[in-house]
């Protein structure tokens, strides 16, 4: 059977129509991972997973990542549901997941549990569709050019009350040098870009971040990005490969909270 699809924009994301059962199958996998590399997000509306559930659907498409309790990653600014709240501030600002791993994270599964009343919509902006619109010059221009990625850049960006202690933290966590442009085992390239980015190596630091963020608001324009307004039940898969995200900002004391499996990099960023 050939999967039921509606494409949700243009150049990025497609609702599948399927139910629970399905789902768990494994039977249609490979025709989600193709709909999740062409389209870089998938939506399974309110399909209403439990936890035990989105992990057995996630091993469908992939390893899972060992995070959490029981591969299940809580998404919340609630301390006392994840002590780590603070570093989710980060999430307010574009990134790709995983700029300061080896590999970053092939994709990841995200589930509405809990809704805010005001803000908390996810977006997400495909990374091959803005390199490809770019102008010959522009790719010309880039190609080569290395970017310096680390926590740090994120949470100095997202925060303004840190103490000295989470820098000394955020300098026990790795930083990484990624090329600008990502050439994808496939062929494809797409741009590694985000608010992990510190600057360009080897280019003077004014000219470096105002090439980085010139680079990003080209990819977060309206025709790269798609916004999803979300309801409880609803399960949304995308590659962390080629799309950037971030949450609009909501409230900590609204009990927003989202469950989230990851499935394991498979692809070096080289």
């Amino acid at each position: 059977m050939t999967l039921e699809t509606i494409d949700l924009s243009p150049r990025i994301g497609t609702e599948i129509q399927i139910g629970a059962d399905d789902l768990l199958s494994g039977e249609y996998a490979d025709q989600i991972r193709a709909v999740l590399e062409q389209r870089g997000l998938v939506l399974f509306r309110q399909v209403n997973l439990d936890d035990r559930q989105q992990v057995a659907f996630a091993r469908t498409l992939g390893d899972v990542v060992e995070q959490g309790v029981d591969n299940i990653y809580k998404v919340t600014l609630d301390k006392r549901v994840t002590a780590t709240a603070d570093y989710l501030l980060g999430t307010f600002l574009w990134h790709i997941d995983g700029t300061t791993d080896e590999i970053p994270s092939r994709a990841s599964l995200l589930s509405a549990r809990v809704l805010s009343e005001s803000g908390g919509q996810t977006e997400w902006a495909n990374t091959y569709a803005a390199y490809e619109d770019l102008p010959q010059e522009q790719k010309d221009a880039i190609e080569g050019l290395r970017v310096m990625h680390s926590a740090e850049t994120i949470e100095r960006a997202a925060r303004s009350d840190f103490t000295e202690a989470d820098v000394v933290h955020w300098r026990t966590r790795p930083v990484r040098s990624h090329p600008l442009v990502w050439t994808h085992q496939s062929g494809s390239k797409s741009l590694v870009l985000g608010a992990t980015a510190s600057h360009v190596e080897g280019m003077d630091p004014e000219e470096s971040r105002a090439l980085l963020d010139r680079l990003l608001t080209w990819a977060t324009q309206d025709q790269f990005v798609h916004q999803h307004e979300w309801h409880v039940g609803d399960l949304v898969i995308w590659d962390n490969t080629g799309t950037m995200h971030r949450v609009i900002p909501y409230s900590a004391a609204s009990g927003r909270l989202m469950h989230r499996t990851t499935l394991v990099g498979e692809e070096p960023l080289a």
